[in-house]
């Protein structure tokens, strides 16, 4: 969260402070499902360095190309959930703990 004091500047100069979502215009659906992806792609990158794999590596499971890996753990618009949950499942990911990767907080990526 931004704090309150930074906030309380920011406005008092014009700006005006909300949500991605509200910044796009995107529906309840549309950001549930953006929040999902990125979840999906989190889930899949913690599972290939749980699984110390390469990206290429990966690739050889799915049968993708390491640039392909590359967009699915960026949660690129191309790629699509399906894709990400068949690379998980390669990957070894159970039922259950598919479950708590869509079901955690998502946190924005950031140096790793």
């Amino acid at each position: 969260m931004m704090r309150e004091i930074k906030r309380q500047r920011l406005e008092a100069k014009g700006w005006k402070i909300g949500s991605t979502k509200e910044f796009l215009g995107l529906s309840d659906q549309e950001a549930e499902y953006i929040e999902l992806k990125l979840k999906l792609a989190e889930g899949l990158r913690a599972k290939r360095r749980q699984r110390r794999l390469g990206q290429t590596e990966v690739a050889k499971l799915v049968r993708s190309s390491q640039s392909r890996v590359a967009k699915m753990e960026a949660a690129d618009q191309s790629v699509s959930i399906d894709l990400l949950i068949r690379s998980l499942l390669a990957l070894g990911t159970s039922n259950p703990e598919l479950g708590r990767i869509i079901t955690r907080s998502h946190h924005p990526a950031g140096p790793r």
